[in-house]
């Protein structure tokens, strides 16, 4: 049997593999392909100096401890923070400035919190710097009140 053929084949096979996942990210093709390169190079490596029954058990040890090594990589490398998203219900509770007057029945007012501004209502006018906290998320908006003692 060639070996070093079959193990060109591998890297082959593996490579076309990774391109695929520029393609396509998510690292569910990358893994594989980084395993069927290793492979491949152990293949290449062994050439026809070695036994079939050998290269087996050999194959089947350089996969299975490439397979968990290229995994925790990857995970290793997935690792960090994770973007959170804010959602309208996140918001309840939470304090802002107006910057931009609020007031009922319109979508013109703003409310900076947290860094983000947010259209928001209110049942009634709350003017620019006023303190509010936020009741309830509806629609595209938050609904506030202003907060007692609510100059900033």
């Amino acid at each position: 049997m060639d070996f070093f053929s079959l193990g060109i084949a591998f890297v082959v096979i593996g490579l076309l593999m990774l391109i695929a996942e520029m393609h396509t990210p998510g690292f569910f093709i990358a893994v594989p392909g980084t395993v069927f390169i290793i492979f491949g190079i152990v293949l290449m490596l062994m050439g026809d100096r070695v036994t079939l029954p050998i290269a087996v058990a050999v194959i089947l040890i350089t996969s299975v401890v490439t397979t968990i090594l290229v995994m925790l990589f990857y995970k290793k490398l997935g690792e960090g923070k994770l973007e959170t998203t804010t959602t309208l219900e996140n918001l309840v509770g939470k304090e802002g400035i107006v910057v931009r007057r609020v007031g009922p029945d319109n979508l013109k007012g703003k409310v900076k919190i947290d860094g983000d501004v947010w259209s928001a209502t209110a049942d009634r006018v709350i003017p620019e710097g006023r303190r509010v906290v936020v009741i309830k998320g509806e629609g595209v908006h938050i609904i506030v009140r202003e907060k007692r003692g609510g100059k900033a």
